[in-house]
Formats: structure tokens, C-alpha cells, sequence
């Protein structure tokens, strides 16, 4: 999250009349280096098996073969996910929120007059984004004790403070 100024923390001004929020995953390893450490381990792996296959264990390559399995199952659902998150816009007459999961992009657009911000009732709930009779739940790569901040500073850019 990058400041533009004192007052917005979350957020980065896109342009004279429009705010931005960004709001990202903690991802420590792209899907990128995930492939070549999953290649690794699969080479180590696999080579302590041969070995021990060319001695008689013959069970430990299916075993091994197994494990690996297994692992690119995890590493899939975590390669998938890595790249989440949230943008919420606000321009001159709307606010427009994309939220990415897994691949998938679902996007809400609020005019801008309707837009109501609702703070969970209880430590750790979402943010709920109202208005024109739908409504979205943000923030859920924001830490939960900063989700009240967020919801404050996005009230503030809605009036235009």
C-alpha cells in the first residue's frame, strides 16, 4: 500500500479527481518461482528415489512419486490464489470496486451519491460497500484491526475531504 499524502494511507490518487485503492494479497512467492521450486524438489526428490530403487527399496519411488503429487496439488491451489485481491476506484460520479479470486473478476459499479461504507459490526468483519440496491464486502487482504481505517479513509475521499 503506498501513501500519496498524510491524509489517505491506503490509498493513491489515480488523477486530479479520482482515488485508488489497491489492496493485495501478501504474497512472499510469485507462481513463477513456485513452478521452479516445485521443479527442484521434484529433481531431488526423485533422484533419492532412483537411488534407492536401483538398491531394491522399490517402494519408495511410488511413495515419492505420491508425495510430489500431493505437493502439486498444494502448490496449485496456492498459485491460484496468489495473484487476489481487490481495486476499488472512486471517480467523479462513481466508485467502482473489481474484486479478483482464483482467476475469477467480478466487478460492482456505485454512483457515487448512493455510496454508503458500513465497518463490520464485530473485530474482523469486512467493509460493506452500499448503494443502488447491491452491496459488496472489501477489505479481505487488509488485516482486521486496519479495516476500520480503511472504511474511515474511504468515507472521507466519498466526501471528498
Amino acid at each position: 500500500m503506498s501513501q500519496s499524502s498524510s491524509a489517505l494511507r491506503f490509498a493513491t490518487r489515480a488523477d486530479e479527481d479520482g482515488v485508488e485503492w489497491r489492496l493485495r494479497r501478501n504474497c512472499s512467492i510469485t507462481p513463477r518461482q513456485l513452478g521452479i521450486l516445485y521443479a527442484s524438489l521434484c529433481v531431488v526428490s526423485l533422484s533419492v528415489a532412483g537411488f534407492f530403487w536401483t538398491q531394491g527399496a522399490t517402494l519408495v519411488l511410488p511413495f515419492a512419486v505420491l508425495e510430489l503429487l500431493a505437493l502439486a496439488v498444494a502448490f496449485l491451489v496456492y498459485a491460484r490464489h496468489a495473484t487476489d485481491g481487490e481495486c476499488i476506484r472512486l471517480r467523479a460520479a462513481a466508485l467502482v470496486v473489481e474484486q479478483e479470486s482464483a482467476g475469477r473478476l467480478v466487478r460492482r459499479e456505485f454512483a457515487r451519491g448512493q455510496v454508503r461504507i458500513a465497518a463490520g459490526e464485530n473485530a474482523g468483519a469486512l467493509i460493506e460497500v452500499r448503494g443502488g440496491g447491491q452491496s459488496v464486502h472489501v477489505g479481505r487482504h487488509v488485516r482486521a484491526e486496519l479495516r476500520p481505517v480503511l472504511a474511515q479513509e474511504m468515507r472521507q475521499a466519498l466526501r471528498g475531504v
